[in-house]
């Protein structure tokens, strides 16, 4: 799975790009040690997400708007949901929709609470959703966009080369790592600040003796 060719024996949420991308210990804590926990920001993305994937689909002239859609790529060993996916009315190249005449380039958006950020964890797992939507779809998905929910804005992101392979090599990172069942040992940085499991990978001088016993499994 390392180089991206080839399908994974057991497929990981797309999400998990993120998680990992973010932080390798936190991918490790939810997806391997199945642990979660909510904070205030956990809560804003839910409430963000639950608004834009409450509404239904809808096609307005040379626009469809799907919301909700489910995501999987045998190349990548993905699977996932986007939260919204626009369809727009094209010439010549796109792929096709049941009961919607012509052709239709996609252009996933995906919603984040927060601000836009230097580094390409949110683009990663934008990208691995346009990936899924080519394979899918059989057609080229260059272009996609990130809704941050504090300037209320998108930023348009292209799906280019240098993405593309950071998103396949990733995807492998995580594989690997998942496989392995490997708890990496923690980093700590600013980015812990707003962790919620920042308690439960960094707990406090009071529980050291039973992070030592998880750990090492004492």
């Amino acid at each position: 799975m390392g180089n991206g060719d080839q399908c994974a024996e057991e497929y990981l949420p797309l999400s998990a790009l993120q998680h990992y991308a973010y932080c390798p210990r936190q991918f490790a804590l939810i997806h391997v040690d199945r642990q979660w926990a909510e904070n205030c920001f956990t809560a804003e993305g839910q409430v963000l997400h639950q608004r834009v994937n409450s509404g239904e689909a809808e096609t307005r002239c040379d626009l469809h708007v799907a919301r909700s859609i489910r995501l999987v790529s045998d190349r990548l060993g993905l699977y996932g949901v986007a939260d919204m996916v626009e369809f727009h009315r094209v010439e010549g190249a796109g792929c096709q929709l049941p009961d919607h005449p012509g052709r239709w380039q996609p252009y996933a958006v995906e919603y984040k609470r927060g601000r836009s950020k230097a580094d390409d964890w949110d683009r990663i797992q934008l990208c691995a959703q346009a990936m899924a939507l080519e394979e899918m779809l059989g057609v080229t998905v260059p272009q996609g966009a990130i809704f941050y929910g504090k300037p209320r804005r998108r930023e348009q992101v292209a799906i280019g080369e240098t993405l593309r392979e950071t998103t396949i090599r990733v995807t492998g990172e995580v594989h690997a790592l998942y496989a392995a069942g490997h708890l990496p040992l923690p980093e700590p940085g600013p980015k812990c600040d707003h962790c919620s499991l920042r308690r439960i990978c960094l707990p406090d001088r009071k529980s050291a003796s039973e992070y030592l016993r998880r750990m090492f499994d004492l």
